[in-house]
């Protein structure tokens, strides 16, 4: 690691042709991870990366590279080379630098690293065991645990040095079932900034299991889903992936700041019906998706983003906000020191509304019931989406009926959310990793359960009668 007299070189060196800002982004991680396919343990690894990032800004310019070679002259050779990227005078000198302490929000009694692979394969074996044994139909079962731990240190031209350690832990359930013909699969990934505590007193890992391929066998009966506009009642939890993809990455900076977002220069605007709420907040104590400090050295915030229907904010990073001309709200992100930071969400969700669940599905007379949904695509120019359901009902008169398989929802953001006209009171949060332009992080999506008006669903089923 370079010395305080280094680290001012290296910057000083990445200014020297008319850059504003300058930052060195050093990082150790450390990966492990175990497995149990079938009912034998399948994988034991452990690996480990260092390296560091420098990037240099000059206006809403930027220039980034990144080298395994963390030493004074890996560095200075590096922030050479990115320095002739512009070719101006030198603006700015750093003189000093002065070490900035971050409050650890995240009290982690038993470090995940130091946990060894017998205990947490001890740990996830009684849900293998669940889902191997749940149903003959049941062909395939995998059950995992990884976890991660990153030492942090970020030096910039603001004259700090910040340092930070995040250590994160996840299990991994999925099972597949066939009667023959056909193949349901079922996924369940709880995470969390912590230690292995929590997920010995938070996580019923056997619950989960039994969820998992409950869920698989429920699909094998499953009829082709109808198609057509509809009511749709989207579950808790996962069912916030519809919020994150189709509308939380149009909030970004990333693309909110180029005016390639559907919702750019509509602060203070509805955009959404009164009864919805949204917050990215990644201050939660323990939660997947928090940090102390984000990858700028910024520190997390709670950011509201939709209050009432109303556009409250964006989510904005450093350069994102030079061209807005708005303050970072601490949700610069990135997936290692491999990529530049950049606006992402962290733990994103719909806020609670007035209604029970219960109260939902009864006042809804003919739809669907999306409880989870799986991968899909969409614009953040347009908004635009298609998402897939992985386990979806048909609700009738109130009730929820028989299961539909193949079920797809289709829109747009913006019309998604004004047609939210039932918020329930159950939001709960879902583990994800979300990819885009800086990598892939780990993100907590949300939402209690809602009711969407005359969203497109499409099937092969035919007409809901």
């Amino acid at each position: 690691m370079p010395s305080k007299s280094a680290y001012l070189n290296i910057l000083n060196t990445a200014l020297s042709t008319g850059g504003d800002y300058a930052e060195i982004y050093i990082e150790e991680k450390i990966s492990q991870a175990v497995s149990i396919e079938n009912g034998k343990v399948d994988a034991s690894t452990v690996g480990k990366t260092y390296g560091a990032g420098i990037r240099i800004l000059q206006g809403v310019n930027s220039v980034y590279g990144y080298t395994n070679e963390v030493t004074t002259k890996g560095l200075l050779k590096l922030a050479k080379s990115l320095s002739n990227s512009f070719n101006g005078k030198q603006v700015l000198m750093v003189e000093s630098l002065k070490t900035k302490h971050i409050k650890n929000n995240h009290k982690i009694l038993e470090p995940l690293s130091e946990v060894s692979s017998e205990d947490k394969i001890n740990y996830i074996r009684p849900a293998e065991k669940v889902m191997h044994k749940y149903d003959k139909r049941i062909v395939r079962t995998k059950s995992g645990f990884m976890n991660s731990k990153s030492v942090i240190t970020i030096v910039n031209s603001n004259g700090f040095i910040i340092h930070d350690e995040k250590e994160r832990g996840r299990v991994i359930l999925s099972c597949i079932a066939s009667d023959g013909e056909k193949y349901e699969s079922a996924f369940e990934g709880p995470g969390a900034m912590s230690g292995f505590e929590h997920f010995k007193n938070n996580v019923d890992i056997v619950k989960l299991a039994n969820d998992a391929a409950k869920a698989a066998i429920s699909m094998l009966s499953a009829k082709d889903c109808p198609s057509g506009k509809m009511t749709v009642v989207i579950g808790n939890g996962n069912g916030g992936v519809i919020f994150h993809e189709a509308c939380g990455h149009s909030l970004e900076a990333t693309s909110v700041s180029k005016n390639l977002s559907v919702f750019s220069q509509k602060l203070g605007t509805q955009i959404a019906s009164p009864v919805v709420s949204a917050v990215d907040d990644g201050t939660i104590t323990n939660a997947w998706g928090s940090n102390n400090i984000d990858d700028e050295g910024n520190k997390t915030e709670r950011t509201v983003l939709i209050e009432n229907g109303i556009l409250k904010n964006y989510l904005v990073d450093i350069v994102g906000g030079r061209r807005m001309n708005m303050r970072p709200t601490g949700c610069g992100r990135r997936e290692s020191y491999k990529y530049e930071p950049t606006s992402r969400m962290s733990n994103t969700y719909i806020c609670n509304g007035k209604s029970t669940p219960e109260e939902i599905i009864k006042a809804t007379k003919l739809g669907l019931y999306a409880k989870t949904l799986s991968g899909g695509s969409v614009n953040p120019a347009t908004g635009e989406f298609n998402f897939g359901c992985s386990e979806a009902y048909i609700i009738r008169d109130g009730k929820i009926c028989e299961p539909v398989r193949g079920a797809s929802l289709i829109g747009t953001g913006g019309e998604v959310l004004m047609n939210i006209d039932m918020v329930g009171n159950d939001c709960e949060r879902s583990n994800g990793m979300c990819g885009s332009v800086s990598g892939f992080i780990p993100v907590d999506i949300g939402q209690p359960t809602i009711r969407v008006q005359n969203i497109l669903v499409g099937g092969n089923g035919g007409e809901l009668k």
